[in-house]
């Protein structure tokens, strides 16, 4: 799969609330959920980047974790999603403004 079709989820660590702070600010991240902080300080978020992203976020006082290829796991849950309607009666018949196609 194409890297750039591919999204991960990454825990991005930073050693202080200012430093996370300037982290979004220029990275711009697509974050998910709340920043838990610390006993020690430290301050994690999860974020949702492509693996190119992923690489240019670590810095000076920022780790940061791949969690899962969320793209992957999205598609799974997908799969698991039936094609009809099960709530339509087995007679049902299609109603709407369409075409009528006969077969040839």
């Amino acid at each position: 799969m194409p890297s750039e079709d591919t999204i991960l989820r990454v825990r991005v660590t930073a050693r202080d609330p200012d430093t996370l702070r300037n982290l979004l600010r220029e990275a711009h991240p697509d974050v998910g959920g709340r920043v838990q902080q610390a006993a020690d300080g430290t301050c994690t978020i999860d974020a949702y980047v492509t693996p190119e992203a992923a690489e240019a976020l670590p810095r000076e006082g920022v780790t940061v974790t791949t969690v899962e290829d969320a793209t992957a796991v999205g598609r799974a849950r997908q799969a698991e999603v039936a094609e009809g309607n099960r709530f339509a009666p087995e007679d049902a018949v299609p109603q709407g403004l369409g075409l009528k196609v006969q077969d040839p």
